[in-house]
């Protein structure tokens, strides 16, 4: 089945861009119980947006999301408008919890300081990053890591869906890439209700907002230095079908605030309909 509204965004890896430098100083071992499934994700094809803080459209987006029984893959590709690319093919379990099973995030092009092909393999325990140095060489480092059973890699909007509307605070893990992988944590907290509109009709959508942990020296230190990352946020509908609306945050170490949401489709002389 085929909808415009997708039931699982999950570009989120961009968060662990997003925090890199601030975390650069210090590692953080997490061990937490993976989020339990309360809303099966299915197969979808959803259009989005990208935009700046003045509200110019920098990219648009595709989510590719197949399921095969209790296992999801869920490609989201944003194209620029420069040229550049993001890309992030995702894939995770929901037997009864959610369970990353492998993340593959590529950004390319002009729009990004730092390139970056970014493999986490759960299976294998393994991460496998590919850089282009300062003298212009590509660099592969592969290494083996005992990954977090809650990483979130990829798919924090399905975690957040599948959040029950009472938890006062829920607490996953991440890997971020600084280059060398390191593991923090993300405080999800309910931040109230906010008012949007479809088609003339109002809706509530439920905001979260998420905290990057650094935990350790690092910690301590960064808010010191200039370097705490900003909190994420971000906006579902909730329901018996809870769905992402919206997000905003950084998409790479110090960038700017950006706005990801949903995307409508615009056919040709559409201003004519109707009359």
């Amino acid at each position: 089945m085929r909808n415009l509204l997708p039931r699982r965004i999950s570009f989120w890896s961009f968060i662990a861009v997003g925090i890199a430098v601030a975390i650069s100083i210090c590692g953080l071992v997490v061990d937490a119980e993976p989020v339990p499934v309360h809303y099966r994700a299915g197969t979808i094809h959803a259009f989005l947006e990208m935009r700046s803080e003045d509200g110019h459209v920098l990219a648009s987006g595709d989510l590719v999301q197949v399921a095969h029984g209790d296992q999801i893959t869920a490609r989201t590709t944003f194209r620029f408008t420069d040229g550049s690319i993001d890309e992030e093919t995702t894939v995770f379990s929901q037997r009864h919890d959610f369970r990353l099973i492998s993340d593959h995030h590529v950004q390319k092009g002009p729009f990004f300081p730092h390139p970056m092909d970014i493999l986490i393999d759960s299976a294998k325990s393994q991460v496998t990053v590919r850089s282009t140095e300062k003298d212009g060489k590509d660099e592969t480092k592969t290494k083996h890591l005992a990954l977090a059973p809650d990483l979130t890699n990829g798919m924090v909007p399905t975690v957040i869906e599948n959040i029950l509307p009472d938890a006062p605070q829920t607490t996953v893990s991440m890997l971020v890439f600084t280059p060398d992988p390191r593991l923090v944590k993300l405080a999800i907290s309910h931040q109230g209700e906010d008012l949007f509109s479809v088609a003339g009709a109002s809706h509530q959508g439920i905001h979260y907002e998420i905290k990057i942990e650094l935990g350790g020296m690092a910690g301590v230190t960064a808010p010191l230095i200039g370097k705490q990352p900003p909190n994420i946020q971000l906006w579902i509908i909730g329901g018996q079908a809870p769905t992402f609306v919206k997000e905003q945050g950084p998409i790479y170490a110090d960038g700017p605030i950006l706005t990801i949401e949903l995307a409508s489709p615009v056919w040709p002389d559409s201003h004519k309909e109707g009359e």
